[in-house]
């Protein structure tokens, strides 16, 4: 039997320009997750509204803006939830002229209600309104523990997060989780769709939820986490290694899908 999460390591073993590429592969393993059980509502807060801001341009124009995402919390009280809600419920347009007044975002910042940043105000209320159902971060720790630990009640935990959370949808929920320490999920992104398209382990029309139960499947037959699957496809379909600046052109070494599928074809 073919097994594409080992020959997906094995390429890019071969692939990584480094002395010691095992060493550089280990890192974007889930093993290597700094997480903790107890974590605070405003990490909790950070951490959805940087999974949302993964699509598309939403980093560039986001993050990219402002100097770094890290800055965003200038503009919402250290990532406090709780007083971004009592200052701008239900008033996303408030907080984006705060936004704009506390934080100078480089560029033209489009106001049309499908705009990125008008968008993404949306979401940070709808965060700080999830978020403020918690007393605490180890409250919503035990209510994801809660729905992640039963097979039957896993899938719902993303699905979840995605209704509560405006414009965060499935894929972004579970990236939001797995970088939490959930390693049962990967991120059913665009990469590793095309990917598993390409190897036929899905079909082209499939949901972000199919590819999420492929990604599972893929990791159980291979003794792996799903964490782990998605981040071995992830690397191969961006080609970009964000924690070893030093190596390519700022720790991108090129997209190679085309080049994976071509190999994994020839087995």
């Amino acid at each position: 039997m073919k097994k594409p999460f080992q020959s997906a390591v094995s390429f890019l073993l071969a692939r990584i320009p480094d002395d010691d590429p095992r060493t550089v592969l280990d890192e974007y393993f889930g093993d290597s997750l700094e997480c903790t059980q107890s974590i605070s509502l405003s990490a909790l807060f950070q951490r959805i509204l940087s999974s949302a801001q993964n699509a598309n341009m939403k980093k560039g124009v986001i993050g990219g803006s402002i100097g770094g995402f890290s800055n965003l919390g200038k503009a919402l009280f250290k990532f406090n939830p709780s007083r971004v809600g009592r200052e701008f419920a239900g008033n996303p347009e408030l907080l984006l002229a705060h936004i704009r007044e506390t934080l100078q975002p480089r560029g033209a910042i489009r106001t049309s209600s499908k705009s990125i940043w008008p968008k993404y105000c949306k979401t940070v209320l709808s965060s700080a309104a999830f978020l403020s159902q918690f007393k605490k971060g180890d409250e919503f720790r035990a209510w994801a523990d809660h729905l992640y630990s039963d097979q039957r009640t896993m899938a719902a935990l993303p699905l979840i997060i995605a209704a509560e959370v405006e414009g965060m949808g499935y894929a972004l929920a579970c990236d939001f989780l797995k970088e939490l320490g959930y390693i049962g999920y990967g991120k059913p992104d665009v990469h590793v769709k095309e990917i598993f398209i390409g190897l036929g382990l899905c079909l082209p029309n499939a949901t972000p939820y199919q590819i999420q139960k492929a990604i599972s499947q893929v990791a159980k037959a291979e003794r792996a986490s799903p964490y782990d699957v998605d981040k071995v496809f992830w690397l191969i379909g961006s080609g970009y290694f964000y924690k070893h600046k030093g190596i390519g052109k700022k720790g991108h070494i090129g997209r190679m899908k085309k080049s994976f599928l071509a190999e994994f074809s020839e087995v």
